[in-house]
């Protein structure tokens, strides 16, 4: 098979395979890279393109995020997240995710007043999460909780309807904190209080889950600095849960069945567990180096010691994470308004001081990533290890509704069916077991 290619920066590319010739239609961006629509190629040529983890495929069009990794950029709904991260919060994010554009201030009230009213949880899931085991993995237990969800509303699954989207939208932003607060406290052997939605959306989802650790108000830097952390990771465009989440719903699943593959996929230590392997390192230069940080960037350097550097480096990102420096700022800021100096934060300082002035680790463009401080936040607040990817799926949440309904209402989206290569055996005969 003989095959070749010329490109055009205006027209797309042309590809020729054996006999056959096809043009490929170019997609413009706004940003970014553009596309070449290959969708015939298979029909016309005979082959499909192989991509493992699709790094180099684009599966839809979105108007939601754009990234740029090499310099540093991220934005929702073209808003750059730094001016997100001062100014705005986490429900008027979750609005602008969803629907386009920043809300007037009587639109953001009555989006605020309806998902607080949705954040009471029906008696029976206080008995669903309690029948699980206390030390059961939280990100199993709110899964199942959000794949429940559908029974107490059965009308989300009329998928195509606008009104029902928006309900179905609402009840997630509510109920989803409650949940988390729940399986926390479960996990702590804690009674589950109801909650007090006039208290504000981030402070009462404080106080449900930590209410007997910090007492049963925060101040404002902390409840502010939560919020942050939300607005941080609310979406980072085609990660691999979002595209689990638009993946089920291109089956028209309805939007809590996607989110909960959204949650499962999220689970994966590849995706979600960072924070916490950020916590679990500097807790082993303290307690096995020291706190000799210099001596660790060494073995960390010495591939063969085994060390990792954790919190550095991004899939996307090859310059300073844009998130990262204001979850630093935020942690300085937390811990000061707790009144307490976190010993392992110092060493994250320190650590990230060195790296960022090593040849090592800045010709690998290894440079922190938002994970590198949210654990510490976390742990200072009163959070659990075991608590930080659930919190990072709290804070997603807007994304994943976001993607989700961009793909229900995208009329080009298809149900997700990628290709294979195939490599396994050609056809052969059945051998009966006794022969064989």
């Amino acid at each position: 098979m003989t095959v070749t290619s010329e490109a055009s920066p205006r027209t797309g590319a042309t590809l020729r395979v054996n006999e056959s010739e096809i043009q490929f239609d170019r997609v413009p961006a706004v940003e970014g890279s553009d596309g070449l629509a290959i969708s015939s190629l298979l029909a016309q040529t005979g082959v499909v393109t192989y991509d493992p983890g699709f790094m180099n495929t684009a599966a839809c069009q979105s108007a939601i995020t754009y990234i740029d990794g090499d310099v540093g950029i991220l934005r929702y709904r073209g808003y750059p997240i730094e001016q997100l991260a001062e100014k705005s919060n986490y429900l008027e994010v979750s609005y602008l995710l969803g629907r386009g554009e920043l809300p007037t201030r009587s639109a953001l009230n009555a989006f605020e007043t309806r998902v607080l009213r949705h954040t009471h949880l029906h008696e029976d899931f206080r008995r669903l999460i309690s029948s699980f085991p206390r030390n059961a993995h939280p990100m199993a237990i709110i899964a199942s909780a959000v794949s429940a969800l559908p029974g107490f509303y059965p009308e989300v699954f009329d998928v195509k309807n606008e009104e029902v989207e928006e309900l179905a939208t609402v009840l997630m932003l509510g109920k989803l904190p409650t949940i988390v607060a729940y399986v926390l406290r479960h996990a702590r052997g804690q009674r589950m209080p109801d909650a007090e939605p006039e208290n504000g959306y981030v402070a009462d989802f404080l106080r449900m889950a930590l209410h007997e650790v910090r007492g049963p108000e925060f101040g404002p830097e902390v409840v502010a600095a939560m919020d942050k952390l939300l607005v941080l990771h609310a979406d980072h465009e085609q990660n691999c849960s979002a595209s689990v989440v638009r993946n089920v719903g291109s089956a028209h699943a309805n939007l809590f069945l996607s989110v909960a593959a959204g949650i499962n996929a999220l689970s994966g230590p590849l995706h979600g567990g960072a924070n916490e392997a950020v916590l679990s390192m500097l807790e082993d230069v303290r307690d096995n180096h020291g706190g000799d940080v210099a001596t660790f960037v060494n073995q960390v350097k010495d591939r063969k010691s085994g060390a990792r550097l954790m919190g550095f480096g991004h899939r996307v990102y090859k310059n300073y994470d844009p998130r990262a420096a204001i979850v630093k700022q935020a942690a300085d800021s937390v811990l000061e308004a707790l009144g307490k100096r976190d010993e392992l934060l110092d060493i994250a300082m320190e650590l990230e001081e060195v790296a960022l002035h090593d040849d090592y680790f800045v010709s690998r463009k290894l440079y922190p990533n938002v994970d590198f401080y949210t654990g510490l936040i976390y742990r200072a607040m009163g959070f659990p290890t075991s608590m930080f990817t659930p919190l990072f799926a709290l804070g997603r949440m807007p994304g994943w509704i976001a993607q989700w309904r961009e793909m229900m209402n995208d009329p080009s989206t298809k149900i997700a069916r990628p290709r294979q290569v195939y490599t396994g055996p050609g056809e052969r005969d059945y051998v009966d077991v006794a022969d064989r």
